[in-house]
Formats: C-alpha cells, sequence, structure tokens
C-alpha cells in the first residue's frame, strides 16, 4: 500500500512539474568573478505562458557561481525582474477569465538544491482586460517580499 502511495505522489510531482512552461536560455552576463567554478551571474530566460498563447515572459535572476554553484548545491538569491509582452493574438480561455485559476503557477525554476525556487504566477483582472504576471521566491521556513509583476494588455493583433 506505501509503494502505491509513493507512485501517486511522483505521479502528482511529475504532472505538476510539466504542466509549468520551460525556460529558454536567452544570454547571461557576469557579475563576481570567482577563481573555482563558475562565476555568479545574471540570467536572462524567456518562457511563454502555457495557457495563453501570444504571451512570453522575460526572467532576469541572480544565479550563484563558485564550486556549489557548479555543483547546483548553492542557493540562488531571491532578485528577479520580469517583464511579459504579446507577442501573437491573445485568447484568454473562459477558465482564466472567469478568474477561478489567479495565482496559477505558470513558470517554477530550483533556486537551491531542495527548499527554495522562483515561480511566476498569473492573475487576470477583468476591468481592465489585462493580465498580470507576479513573479517572488518562497522557501519551505521563510521565503522572500522580493517581487516583480508585469501586464499585458490583451490588445487586437495586426500588421
Amino acid at each position: 500500500m506505501k509503494l502505491i502511495g509513493n507512485v501517486t505522489v511522483i505521479c502528482m510531482v511529475m504532472v505538476l512539474v510539466c504542466s509549468a512552461a520551460r525556460a529558454e536560455t536567452i544570454g547571461s552576463v557576469s557579475t563576481v568573478f570567482k577563481v573555482l567554478g563558475a562565476n555568479d551571474k545574471i540570467v536572462v530566460e524567456a518562457f511563454d505562458d502555457p495557457d495563453i498563447e501570444g504571451v512570453t515572459c522575460y526572467l532576469s535572476r541572480a544565479k550563484k557561481g563558485g564550486i556549489s554553484g557548479s555543483l547546483g548545491v548553492a542557493e540562488d538569491t531571491s532578485d528577479a525582474s520580469l517583464s511579459c509582452r504579446q507577442v501573437g493574438p491573445i485568447t484568454v480561455p473562459e477558465r482564466i477569465r472567469n478568474k477561478k485559476e489567479d495565482g496559477e503557477e505558470v513558470f517554477k525554476k530550483r533556486t537551491s538544491l531542495l527548499f527554495k525556487s522562483m515561480q511566476v504566477v498569473r492573475f487576470y483582472d477583468a476591468k481592465r482586460n489585462v493580465i498580470i504576471y507576479l513573479t517572488y521566491s518562497d522557501r519551505i521556513i521563510e521565503g522572500s517580499p522580493k517581487n516583480s509583476i508585469s501586464c499585458v494588455p490583451v490588445m487586437p493583433w495586426g500588421n
């Protein structure tokens, strides 16, 4: 019985991981030179909203270097900036228009070995017909108040 429970949990985690958008690295710049291991960097990544075609978000975030960063065990800071843009025609699905999915996660990136992640969630402002994206970090014990938002007005798309 315990094995079935573990398999169920693993399947649920895989579904959640697969449902969030995947990021494409656009580029990076070094901020701190490290003698051993990779330099500290600011990384720029792009991802498309998995539920709203025509919206792409660009996320810049800090990435620790050094030996621990190169091994994937360093904890990245909560510093990030977000800019989302309309890149094609947008149709907002009814389930998002009716605000039942406000705060839905559209992107998540692990920023430490176990306990910290950076994520982007979506809200819809029906009064202004605007999609709002919020990025923030959370950690099991204590999250960070550092955050950034970006708004995408839903506009007609044409030549």
